[in-house]
């Protein structure tokens, strides 16, 4: 349609003419309200917005003496994490003679990674590390 023609069919109904693409030749428009089109594509911009979610590092400390029913707490806590989409580090810090004692805390942390992976699957993201104030490592879910 010609343009001109368009413009008279818009004024006699008392609505505006929306350019659709202008990337093809001639451009690509059509008749509308233009502030219910710019509503509706505002709509679409937060739909997708909400729909997406940043992926963040959670972190969870564990104590060299956590009794096991604090592990369980702890492992609950972790999965809320994961359920949410994050990544979470699990770290157990030592301290003073705690660091001669690292085989017991390395069973501290597996038995809490065996009850983290009873509760959901589980993607071990950085192997259980020994660093030089303790015990980390990064999961995700699967």
């Amino acid at each position: 349609m010609n343009i001109f023609e368009a413009i008279d069919l818009v004024k006699s109904r008392g609505l505006d003419l929306i350019q659709v693409t202008e990337k093809v030749e001639p451009p690509v428009c059509k008749i509308g309200n233009y502030g219910k089109y710019l509503y509706l594509l505002q709509k679409k911009e937060r739909k997708i917005k909400v729909k997406t979610h940043v992926s963040k590092l959670k972190e969870i400390q564990l104590g060299f003496n956590i009794s096991s029913h604090d592990l369980e707490v702890k492992a609950k806590q972790a999965e809320k994490f994961l359920k949410e989409g994050d990544k979470v580090k699990v770290g157990m810090v030592l301290k003073g003679r705690e660091k001669a004692m690292g085989d017991f805390a390395k069973k501290k942390m597996e038995f809490f990674m065996e009850k983290v992976s009873q509760l959901l699957p589980v993607k071990i993201e950085r192997e259980l590390k020994r660093e030089p104030r303790g015990f980390t490592v990064i999961i995700s879910k699967k």
